[in-house]
């Protein structure tokens, strides 16, 4: 058996975590491989929301096992927050969650530090959601991290050691914080936390594997945000796009079967960084009114902007897309034009592949425009009811793209979800 894999196109927020939830019914395995709580997952159903940060989106179908991989950064606290919401909501998440004990904790201190580094920036600063996630990943790729499974191997001097450490270079920065009943929680959620199945996933996923069971594996944030390939420096701290399923599940990379490429009808972006395509009118404040753009952690205002096609090529590319998934179509339900940037000017030069940097103030989107279909299409079922502009539309999306388009979504429900035939 391979794995499939799922992910964001643009720079997060694309609706992965409803796509999950649809499409978790084919598969009896759903594995989180990358990021942290900084990642909202949104789903909706049966008149209810649910945001997940850490926990894979796959929990809420028919008892398919979860698997949180190495690759995540997990933090006890809001781990714990949101695990007892869903058990309190009738999840059996004990009996079907499992941790890797490679994932790396995000201590109190982490925290501090995201502060006390986006405040050193000033003006520079990167738009973190101060939740510890960058301070986490430095210290693993440096070696200083603190895992999981270190709660069965002398975990104490260790946390001790991370926390002096940290306090340190706090000082050093001219900041000593009071941090104890933040310590205090924090210990109290390991405590909680060793009420689950703490395993070594990558052994467990490759078993079942072996044993014919299917594997989805879900990404967090988006390949713009990627560390390597994203919009440096503005990126989040880990690889989010497919080769990131591998380094953060333990799965060869000849196990990849099917990538599920997730993006917007238009593009949106939360925190500082470059956006070619975005828009500072009324029709890009239209867009977040009616797309509800605001971020599920954070609440932050998303910027928005028309879809970027020389982007999403590159991401394709990146990831080995084969199929993609268009979320949010309804949105633009009742706009009278539809723009799609198909290439940037850049000092007067037509440029069709992604830059180096796209942060040149001199970078200019070519857009072309095509009519909009002015149809609700909130309440459809299948693909025949599209008015023929949102067919053309998603014709030509196609045909730019090189790349199928098989699900499309009109809606945040599970149900507005339409399964289109190839």
């Amino acid at each position: 058996m391979k794995v499939d894999v799922l992910l964001g196109l643009q720079w997060g927020d694309e609706g992965k975590g409803k796509v999950v939830d649809v499409l978790t019914p084919r598969y009896d395995v759903v594995a989180r491989f990358q990021g942290g709580p900084n990642a909202g997952h949104t789903l909706e159903f049966e008149g209810k929301k649910y945001v997940l940060r850490s926990i894979p989106s796959g929990i809420f179908q028919h008892g398919q096992l979860n698997i949180i991989g190495n690759g995540v950064v997990l933090d006890p606290v809001l781990f714990r927050e949101e695990a007892e919401a869903l058990e309190a909501s009738g999840i059996p998440l004990k009996q079907i969650l499992k941790l890797s004990k490679k994932v790396h904790l995000i201590l109190p201190t982490h925290r501090l530090l995201d502060a006390a580094n986006e405040r050193a920036k000033g003006g520079a600063k990167i738009g973190t959601t101060g939740k510890g996630i960058g301070p986490t990943y430095t210290d693993k790729v440096s070696r200083n991290g603190l895992r999981l499974g270190d709660v069965y191997h002398n975990f104490d001097a260790k946390y001790e050691a991370a926390r002096n450490r940290h306090l340190s270079m706090l000082k050093a920065m001219g900041e000593e914080p009071e941090f104890a009943e933040l310590e205090r929680k924090w210990l109290d959620a390991i405590e909680y936390i060793k009420g689950y199945d703490i395993v070594d996933s990558e052994h467990l996923i490759n078993r079942m594997l072996r044993e014919g069971k299917s594997v989805l594996c879900e990404g967090a944030q988006g390949t713009l945000l990627d560390v390597d390939f994203g919009s440096y420096p503005f990126v989040t701290s880990s690889n989010t796009v497919c080769a990131g399923a591998c380094s953060g599940l333990g799965v060869a990379p000849n196990r990849i079967g099917e990538v599920f490429g997730i993006f917007k009808a238009y593009c949106t972006r939360v925190g500082s960084g470059p956006f070619p395509t975005e828009l500072f009118d009324e029709t890009g404040k239209r867009i977040r009114d009616l797309g509800h753009e605001y971020g599920a952690v954070t609440g932050r205002e998303r910027r928005c902007g028309w879809i970027d096609l020389v982007a999403l090529k590159y991401a394709i590319m990146i990831n080995g897309v084969t199929q993609l998934i268009m979320m949010k179509s309804d949105v633009l339900d009742d706009f009278d034009e539809i723009k799609a940037c198909v290439a940037y000017e850049i000092n007067g030069e037509r440029v069709e592949e992604f830059p180096f940097s796209i942060e040149e103030d001199e970078i200019k989107p070519v857009y072309v425009t095509m009519p909009g279909w002015k149809t609700d299409m909130t309440k459809f079922h299948d693909e025949s009811q599209f008015p023929k502009e949102f067919s053309d539309y998603i014709a030509f999306l196609e045909k730019e793209l090189e790349t199928p388009i098989t699900i499309v979504s009109i809606g945040p429900d599970r149900e507005q979800t339409i399964i289109r035939q190839r």
